[in-house]
């Protein structure tokens, strides 16, 4: 299971046959009748998508959108929007909506985009605690191991990073051996391919 499909519309034929068509493709899901309803149980670290109709009474699904992302909410948005709406659905799309379908839509069709939706935000997820990992092991070095590190990174061999930092061959070996440890790498190309493009 890569998520939950989270279905916000206030017509109740809709969010029904939406909740049977996932339920029938095996994607997990839950409903409410209105964005204000979908607030009082939303939190940000919420995994899934968000199919939202653009038009509803009370708060619109764009307002919703907005506010979300106002929060810093990344879940992945699909828009549902009728033929009138599709200028409104193109500007959400641009602001950063993941995509929208038009009613009627082709059941298996969104359905497939709503797979690709919650396999985005899971591989999203998935570099975040990457990173979030590696700066936590890039935390632990010491100010003179980070000038270490980068000099190793440059490609420096010990004499040249010990005479640049004024400093022992003998303490350079040091740094670099609780470096590699401190990352978890066994060597100056581990090192470069963890932090390619972190630095």
């Amino acid at each position: 299971m890569i998520g939950t499909a989270y279905i916000v519309d206030d017509d109740e034929a809709i969010r029904d046959a939406l909740t049977w068509l996932f339920k029938s493709r095996m994607v997990a899901s839950r409903a409410w009748h209105s964005a204000e309803a979908f607030l009082a149980d939303w939190r940000n670290d919420l995994r899934g998508c968000l199919v939202l109709d653009v038009r509803m009474e009370g708060m619109s699904g764009l307002e919703l959108f907005d506010f979300l992302s106002e929060q810093g909410s990344h879940m992945p948005v699909i828009f549902l929007s009728g033929h009138g709406d599709i200028p409104l659905a193109v500007a959400a799309v641009k602001k950063g909506a993941f995509d929208f379908v038009e009613k009627p839509f082709n059941d298996n069709e969104l359905v497939d985009r709503v797979i690709q939706a919650l396999a985005f935000d899971a591989s999203r997820q998935e570099r975040r605690a990457g990173q979030a990992s590696l700066d936590a092991r890039i935390g632990q070095l010491t100010p003179r191991e980070r000038e270490v590190m980068a000099r190793i990174l440059d490609g420096k061999y010990n004499k040249v990073i010990a005479d640049e930092l004024n400093i022992a061959m003998r303490t350079v070996e040091v740094h670099r051996a609780r470096i590699f440890e401190k990352m978890g790498v066994k060597s100056a190309v581990e090192l470069a391919q963890l932090l390619s493009g972190n630095l």
